[in-house]
């Protein structure tokens, strides 16, 4: 991400997420299915819950249909399998970011 110029910022859990999380802040989550204390499911529930429109990115090595069926359902706007082509990852960050950029400004338009 740094070699496109994106700014990232990186959590070591959900929780720590959580804590620092509003619902103005801009950008995309990338998360992993399996993840420390709340899984990505997880976090994508209590987020839905909280009315974020956060883009959600879920990558993981584990997943199944299911899986993806159920994070898609739920709103997330891609789910990658490991591995996976750089060029792949990036350019459903910038799809997302996209996204999220549509969401805002409707938002606003609303308000």
């Amino acid at each position: 991400m740094r070699s496109v110029g994106l700014d990232y910022e990186i959590f070591h859990s959900a929780d720590e997420f959580l804590a620092s999380h509003t619902n103005d802040r801009a950008g995309c989550l990338v998360l992993d299915i399996r993840m420390p204390g709340l899984g990505g499911l997880e976090l994508q529930e209590k987020l839905n819950e909280l009315g974020s429109t956060l883009p959600i990115i879920f990558i993981t090595g584990h997943g199944d249909v299911p899986i993806a069926v159920e994070a898609m359902q739920k709103g997330a706007v891609d789910f990658i399998q490991k591995p996976f082509r750089d060029q792949e990852f990036l350019d459903q960050i910038f799809e997302a970011l996209k996204t999220d950029q549509r969401r805002r400004s409707a938002r606003d338009r609303k308000a």
